[in-house]
This record gives C-alpha cells, sequence and structure tokens, in this order.
C-alpha cells in the first residue's frame, strides 16, 4: 500500500515536471525579430541552379514567416525573363518542374549589375545612402536575428560577384563585426553554397555567430540534376536536401539546428559539410530552426485578468457639462478647434 502510493506521488512529479517548462527554456533566444539576406552571386544562364538555389531558401522563409519587408533578397540575374528560358517567368529547383520558386510575389532587391560586393557590404553594415530606400535596407537591431545565405561560385578564402570582382573571407567578418560593434544584430546564421564554402568562414571572430558550409576547404560543391528541358543543371545539391529537410519544417516547429546540420552527408552531398559552433553562445541541439528560417514569437498566457486604469478617465467630462474644478486639473490647456491650427503671420 505505502508503494503504490510512493509510486502514484513520483509519477505526478514527473508529469508536473515535463508540463511545466523552465520559463528560461520559453524564452531561450531572446529576439524579438528575424531578417534574412540571401545573395545570388552568380549570373548567365549555365548559373542558372545559383538562381534556383537562393529562390528556394527564399520561398522556405517566406513560408515560415518572415515578410518581404524583413528579406533582402540579391539575384545576380534574371533567370526567369531570359530569352533561353523556355518558360518565361518561371524558375525551378527540379526537373518534375512541381513549383515555380520565382511565383507570383517574388520581390528581388537587388538585380542584375546591383549585386555587387560594394552594395552588400553596405547592406550588412547600414552604410548606404540616405536615398536609399526602406526596402533596400537591413534595418536590424540588438535583438535581431538574421539568416545570411550566400550562393555562386567560391574558392579558398573567397566567393566571385558576377565573374568581375570577389569578396573575401576577411572582409565578410570584418563586415559582421561592424554589425556587432553597431548592434546590428543578437545572433547571426550564416549558411554557404559553394565549393570551398568552410573558407569564408574561418575567419569570422564575432560572437554569437554561427555558421555552416557546403563543403570543405579543397572541396568541390556539386550540382544534384539537370532539367532536360532547359539543358542546365537547376539545383546544387547541399541546397536541394537543405530544402527537402525544410519542407517538413512547420511555424511551431521544435525541430533543431543540430538536425538541420546533418541533412546532407557524404554520400549525398559528394561533399564534406562543415559547422562552426564556437562563437555562438547556445546548443545547437536546443536552438530550433525558426530562430533563423522562421519569424515565430513566443506568447505567454495569462490566467489573471489585469485591470487597467484610464488616466483620462478622471478629466472626463459630458457633453454638457463640465465642472470648472475638472478643468483646474488638467495640465492640458484646452484649445478651441481653430486655434490648433495657428495661421503663420
Amino acid at each position: 500500500m505505502i508503494f503504490a502510493i510512493l509510486l502514484s506521488l513520483s509519477t505526478s512529479v514527473l508529469t508536473v515536471n515535463t508540463a511545466d517548462p523552465p520559463v528560461e527554456e520559453f524564452f531561450a533566444s531572446n529576439h524579438t525579430n528575424n531578417w534574412a539576406v540571401l545573395v545570388d552571386a552568380s549570373r548567365f544562364w549555365f548559373n542558372y541552379r545559383h538562381v534556383a538555389n537562393v529562390l528556394s531558401i527564399y520561398r522556405s522563409v517566406k513560408r515560415l514567416g518572415i515578410p518581404d519587408s524583413h528579406i533582402i533578397l540579391m539575384v545576380a540575374d534574371d533567370m526567369a525573363c531570359n530569352p533561353r528560358n523556355p518558360r518565361p517567368a518561371t524558375v525551378f529547383n527540379n526537373a518534375n518542374q512541381n513549383i515555380n520558386v520565382y511565383g507570383d510575389d517574388v520581390e528581388v532587391d537587388y538585380r542584375g549589375y546591383e549585386v555587387t560586393v560594394e552594395n552588400f557590404i553596405r547592406v550588412l553594415t547600414g552604410r548606404l545612402p540616405p536615398s536609399t530606400p526602406r526596402s533596400k535596407r537591413l534595418l536590424s537591431d540588438e535583438r535581431s536575428n538574421i539568416l545570411v545565405y550566400m550562393t555562386g561560385h567560391g574558392g579558398d578564402g573567397f566567393l566571385k560577384f558576377q565573374d568581375s570582382e570577389e569578396i573575401s573571407n576577411v572582409e565578410l567578418a570584418d563586415a559582421f563585426q561592424q554589425m556587432w560593434q553597431k548592434r546590428r544584430y543578437h545572433e547571426i546564421f550564416f549558411m554557404i553554397d559553394t565549393c570551398q564554402a568552410e573558407s569564408m568562414f574561418q575567419k569570422f571572430y564575432s560572437p554569437n555567430i554561427l555558421a555552416v558550409a557546403s563543403s570543405k576547404v579543397g572541396e568541390d560543391s556539386l550540382s544534384h540534376h539537370v532539367d532536360p528541358a532547359i539543358g542546365v543543371y537547376v539545383i546544387d545539391r547541399y541546397t536541394y536536401y537543405a530544402l527537402e529537410f525544410l519542407e517538413n519544417v512547420q511555424p511551431g516547429s521544435k525541430k533543431t539546428m543540430d538536425q538541420f546540420f546533418k541533412v546532407c552527408p557524404k554520400f549525398q552531398c559528394q561533399s564534406t559539410v562543415s559547422v562552426r559552433t564556437d562563437l555562438f553562445q547556445r546548443d545547437p541541439k536546443k536552438t530550433i530552426i525558426t530562430d533563423f528560417f522562421g519569424s515565430v514569437r513566443n506568447v505567454e498566457l495569462l490566467t489573471e485578468t489585469l485591470n487597467l486604469q484610464d488616466s483620462t478617465a478622471e478629466f472626463s467630462c459630458s457633453k454638457d457639462k463640465c465642472p470648472e474644478e475638472k478643468l483646474q486639473k488638467t495640465s492640458v490647456q484646452l484649445l478651441s478647434y481653430a486655434k490648433q491650427f495657428p495661421m503663420p503671420n
């Protein structure tokens, strides 16, 4: 009898502990808003897959809640309107052509020759001309979680832009340091799909950065498959398997960044995915993927009723009557309608 009572009590305690997680886990991320900077740095028709890469990530983050107003999309070439495209105004990331990732509501912020190293660095650091519209600005703050995704052709320590210039890993590291000093981010997730991609995050030294690369130094990052209808590769291997994982993620999902890092083992990617976690303050196993790929707000429901006092109720007057003692208590002088809009002399 005593053993049964003790067993019942222990079961009740376990139930309560699992049903009521600690408050610090509920607000583990400490961020209040999400941003995404998505960059395709390649042009020309044979680089169709790079445009499909970035538009696929764009589609995923929008589906998970990040609005266009919080996405900076940089596309170096307009494959949807390319004369070689047999299906104008479309971009597909699969030979089955099931999903048009260009869609009907894509908002490209920087396109064509606007996609330069200078503009990319200016977007990150906020050093833009005053005439730059809000849609082309990264208006983040110290509570912003930012996803930075880059795709294109790279090498050991650089990523090419437009086949005419390149950004080095040192320049990128310094840009992130400027962002940290200017309180432009809370946490950054850096994701890059290019050859020798690991080299692009080796020089990072700013805090709260989590990074993943599609290949190690000395390795190529390969394409996945060709679409015979257009005659070019339509997506890269790492981004393909990353999207396969993201398609099963919902806004309320509890899948973690650690799970995301394992989406493309070497036998699938034909390259070794590299991860850097030493600058990141949290455990990737406890960091949910929507902290970067979505825009999910934590809401705490209260059971008690809060009575809010109306600060203006003390000075309220009826239509026909307003006691003088109430008028005397007001600190604001009441003006007639005409006097609210004084005319210049």
